[in-house]
C-alpha cells in the first residue's frame, strides 16, 4: 500500500502531476521518495509532498484503491537529480564551442583553406549550393548559448544536463576538430569518421531529451534548438562529406552520376523521416533537414531535374511526418512545454 505522510494532498497529487500513460509497473516504483517542484515559479496547487512506495503495490486504477488517499505512481514523480555537475564538465563544453566556432578562423591565420574551397574542390550533385552554409552562424550561436546556460550555477545540479554535457561536448568539440582537418588535409574519409563522431554525439543528446517526460523552459530554450537543429544538420552533412569523400579518393568516377545521387538523396529522406519518428517530432530536426534538401535541389537540382523532384519530394515526406508527431499531445507538450512543472527526487 502507499502511505501519504499528507494524505489530504493526494488527490491534487493526482490531477496536478499523473496522466493516464504514464502509470508505472509496480517493479519500477522505489522503495521510497519525495518530490520537489524545480520551477520555484510554479503556482499549482501541489508544491511539496512525500510519499513512500512498496514494491508490489497495486496499479492505483484499480478499483481497490479507488478511494484510496493514497497518491497514484507515475513517471511524471521520477526525475532523479543528478549529483553537482563537476566543474571540468561545464568547462568542457565551453572549450568545445569554442574550438567548434574558431576552427573556422584558421585560414586566416595561414593554416589550411577554407572548408568553402575543399568542398568545392570536390563538388558532388548533392553538395547544396553555397548560401546553404550560412546557417553555421544560427547553429554557432545556439551552440554558444547553450554552453553559457549549462555552465550557470543554477544548473549544476541539472540532471538531463549531467547525462548529456559529456557526449554534447564530443559532439560539438568533433566539428572543431572536423573544420581543422578538412582545411589542413581535405575531405578524405577520415573527415567522414570525425562527422560520424560528431553526429554520434548529437543523436545520443536528443535521445536523451527524448526520453525525457518533460523538459524545463530552459531545457526547451537552449538544450532542444541547438541539439535538434545540429543534428539534422549533420545528418544530411554526413550524407554529402561521404559522397565528397568517394569523389576524392577516385571511387565511383569523376563524372556527374545523377542516378547516385537520386539514391542518395531518397536514402538520406528516409533516414530523417525515421529519425524524425524516434525524435518524436522534434521540430527543428524536420525544418533544418528540409532546408538541406531545399539547398540541393536549388543547385545541382536544377541542372537534374529528377534530382530536384526527388528533394522536393523528400521535403513533403519529412515535414508530414514532422506535424504528424508534433501533433500527438505528448509529443507537442515536450517541445513547446504546458503548465506541469517537472519534479525530481531529492
Amino acid at each position: 500500500m502507499f502511505r501519504p505522510e499528507r494524505p489530504g494532498l493526494a488527490a491534487r497529487a493526482r490531477r496536478a502531476i499523473c496522466r493516464p500513460d504514464e502509470w508505472l509497473p509496480p517493479q519500477a516504483r522505489p522503495q521510497g521518495y519525495s518530490l520537489r517542484r524545480q520551477n520555484p515559479a510554479y503556482d499549482g496547487p501541489l508544491t511539496f509532498f512525500i510519499v513512500r512506495a512498496v514494491v508490489g503495490s497495486p496499479d492505483p486504477r484499480s478499483p481497490a484503491m479507488e478511494h484510496s488517499a493514497a497518491p497514484p505512481v507515475c513517471a511524471a514523480m521520477f526525475s532523479h537529480t543528478a549529483p553537482t555537475r563537476p566543474l571540468v564538465q561545464r568547462l568542457a563544453v565551453i572549450l568545445a564551442v569554442i574550438l567548434q566556432i574558431g576552427a573556422g578562423f584558421l585560414p586566416q591565420l595561414g593554416i589550411g583553406e577554407p572548408v568553402g574551397t575543399r568542398s568545392d574542390a570536390v563538388r558532388t550533385l548533392i553538395t547544396p549550393v553555397g548560401w546553404a552554409f550560412a546557417i553555421w552562424g544560427p547553429l554557432f550561436a545556439l551552440s554558444a548559448l547553450f554552453a553559457l546556460w549549462q555552465a550557470l550555477p543554477a544548473q549544476r545540479n541539472n540532471a538531463l544536463l549531467h547525462r548529456i554535457a559529456w557526449p554534447a561536448a564530443i559532439a560539438l568539440g568533433a566539428q572543431g576538430v572536423w573544420s581543422t582537418y578538412t582545411q589542413i588535409a581535405n575531405l578524405t574519409f577520415v573527415s567522414v569518421i570525425i562527422i560520424l563522431v560528431s553526429l554520434a554525439g548529437l543523436l545520443f543528446v536528443m535521445r536523451a531529451l527524448v526520453a525525457a517526460l518533460t523538459l524545463s523552459k530552459g531545457e526547451r530554450l537552449f538544450v532542444a534548438p541547438a541539439f535538434s537543429a545540429l543534428a539534422a544538420w549533420i545528418t544530411a552533412a554526413s550524407i554529402v562529406n561521404i559522397a565528397a569523400s568517394l569523389k576524392y579518393h577516385g571511387i565511383g568516377g569523376g563524372e556527374p552520376t545523377p542516378g547516385l545521387a537520386l539514391i542518395m538523396v531518397l536514402t538520406g529522406s528516409a533516414i530523417a523521416m525515421l529519425a524524425s519518428i524516434g525524435l518524436r517530432g522534434a521540430p527543428l530536426y524536420g525544418l533544418v533537414f528540409s532546408y538541406a534538401l531545399f539547398a540541393i535541389g536549388a543547385g545541382p537540382g536544377e541542372q537534374f531535374p529528377t534530382l530536384g523532384w526527388a528533394c522536393s519530394v523528400g521535403i513533403a515526406a519529412v515535414l508530414i511526418v514532422t506535424v504528424w508527431q508534433v501533433a500527438r499531445p505528448h509529443n507537442r507538450h515536450l517541445w513547446f512545454g504546458g503548465d506541469q512543472a517537472r519534479p525530481t527526487l531529492t
